[in-house]
């Protein structure tokens, strides 16, 4: 864990490689990651800059969508987080962690490739926490495939579903619900502008939420809810080690950037702060990228 508030060579801030190879079924938990992922569960600390506000996050049991839950919860939100059923022991500590901050916790597991769940998750959402003003759209599928003729159209649909189509079936949902000053952020990739031989489905998806966020945002702009995309690059999170970079990749992760390490997700929460707070309110549209020096934007 590195303490966030002191001034510290990046460098040297966390872990780098090698790495141990450490193969999980897909979605993989965080819990049994070595070393174990900085959520900022020992580390963020909130000022009240989301104070009253109500937020969704997809993906929030565990890597980015965790560090954010965690970093809503300390700034004042009450926080709703979906998830599938198999991640139920990282979503459990996340629910602890949100209620430990004072907050309200909604754990609504669920497979969001599938329309009437993502109806069903606004829904609820909204029920239970009196309202929506934050939607983190983050939960994503990768898996490494290094041949387009090893590509089965199966995984090219399940990876379209999960980052594309839930994305559009759960924003569609929201909308109704926000009111001026809410925001969407969406979770897009370096991958998007820099993508690698072996992610061909999982970087057309980022790109897609790229082009997504740019033109929602001109859609809802005059309603007064801004649209933003956040594009990571290498993070150290179950969605690498569970298929989503082969073994010897894992071995030396984030060893490519200028930093020679991959980022933790307690290192971009802030970013998801910043773009839900009203302190950005003349930014949408927009999409920040947080990489180690490598990649685009």
């Amino acid at each position: 864990m590195s303490d966030q508030t002191s001034t510290q060579n990046p460098v040297t801030q966390y872990s780098k490689p090698p790495f141990e190879r450490q193969p999980q079924d897909p979605p993989g938990l965080a819990g049994q990651m070595t070393p174990l992922p900085d959520h900022g569960e020992k580390t963020y600390k909130g000022t009240g800059r989301l104070l009253g506000r109500k937020a969704l996050i997809t993906g929030g049991d565990s890597g980015i969508g965790r560090a954010t839950a965690i970093a809503y919860a300390r700034e004042g939100a009450d926080v709703a987080i979906n998830y599938l059923p198999a991640e139920e022991p990282d979503a459990r500590e996340v629910v602890e962690l949100i209620e430990a901050a004072g907050r309200k916790a909604v754990a609504i597991p669920g497979d969001i490739r599938d329309e009437s769940f993502c109806q069903t998750l606004v829904a609820d959402t909204v029920r239970e926490l009196g309202g929506l003003d934050i939607l983190v759209n983050n939960a994503g599928k990768q898996q490494a495939v290094d041949s387009i003729l090893d590509l089965s159209t199966e995984q090219f649909d399940a990876t379209f579903k999960t980052n594309v189509y839930a994305l559009f079936w759960i924003t569609k949902a929201a909308v109704p619900h926000l009111q001026p000053g809410a925001t969407i952020i969406n979770t897009s990739s370096v991958q998007a502008y820099d993508p690698s031989a072996n992610l061909l489905d999982y970087a057309q998806t980022k790109s897609c939420i790229v082009a997504f966020t740019k033109s929602l945002a001109k859609q809802l702009g005059e309603k007064g809810i801004r649209v933003n995309a956040v594009a990571p690059g290498p993070f150290w999170t179950p969605l690498q080690v569970s298929g989503g970079q082969p073994q010897d990749a894992i071995e030396k992760f984030g060893s490519q950037t200028p930093l020679g390490r991959p980022g933790q997700p307690a290192e971009i929460a802030p970013v998801y702060v910043l773009l839900a707070s009203q302190e950005s309110s003349y930014a949408t549209g927009q999409v920040y990228g947080e990489s180690g020096g490598a990649g685009n934007p």
